[in-house]
């Protein structure tokens, strides 16, 4: 079995009405050789914006993103078509850190008509977390703080997709014995959650969580 922890960097909202889009995708491929789950590749590609094709100066201040980084980049339909293809044909599990970058790689495929027929057998490591460590309801431990409790050293660069995937898998790797991995289609879950977050010293407290309703599907205009 094969766990690809990925991380999305967005543009960033200041104003409401302001659309986020996905100008980076990080990942760490994960492998459990002889019962053992090593880090054994990584994937970075940036991704032109369509809606907004112009970097704002917040946006590129957060993340260190440049104009230029994206402005030879792929669209999402190749970003996705060259990340499904880095996963590979293996049995994979999906995950990332919270519910924020699943929430928003399904609703920015389903606009752009991109396949969402690869997003399946997701997990939220941030809730596996604390289900692990038995948190408080509502009470979700930020990567940092994660990072610190596990004693894992932070590795690059906050707020870059790769940096924070692989970060995010090495949090999977130490705790992979005490982890349950589910199985699942993105059919199964007619809405997806999103979470307002409100941060703490330690915690991302969240006091309720709103369901978003997915666009439905369209014609499709890439295949993994």
């Amino acid at each position: 079995m094969t766990y690809i922890v990925y991380d999305l960097e967005m543009t960033v909202r200041r104003k409401k009405g302001q659309v986020a889009e996905i100008i980076e995708i990080g990942a760490a491929k994960v492998q459990a050789k002889d019962g053992t789950p090593t880090i054994v590749d990584t994937f970075q590609t940036f991704v032109r914006p369509v809606v907004v094709p112009i970097l704002t100066e917040d946006t590129t201040s957060f993340t260190g993103i440049r104009q230029e980084d994206v402005a030879g980049a792929n669209t999402l339909e190749g970003a996705i078509r060259s990340f499904v293809e880095w996963i590979g044909p293996e049995e994979y599990f999906l995950c990332a850190w919270g519910p924020d970058d699943h929430r928003q790689l399904v609703q920015e495929c389903r606009e752009q008509k991109v396949s969402t027929a690869w997003i399946l057998n997701h997990n939220n490591l941030q809730k596996m977390l604390s289900k692990t460590f038995k948190l408080e309801k509502h009470q979700q431990m930020g990567l940092k703080n994660a990072l610190e409790l596990l004693e894992i050293p932070f590795v690059g660069s906050h707020h870059r997709a790769m940096d924070d995937a692989v970060n995010t898998a090495q949090i999977l790797v130490k705790l992979f014995d005490q982890l349950q991995f589910r199985r699942n289609k993105l059919s199964d879950e007619s809405k997806l959650e999103s979470e307002i977050v409100y941060k703490t010293e330690h915690y991302e407290n969240l006091p309720f969580a709103a369901l978003a309703k997915l666009f439905p599907d369209g014609k499709q205009t890439s295949k993994p």
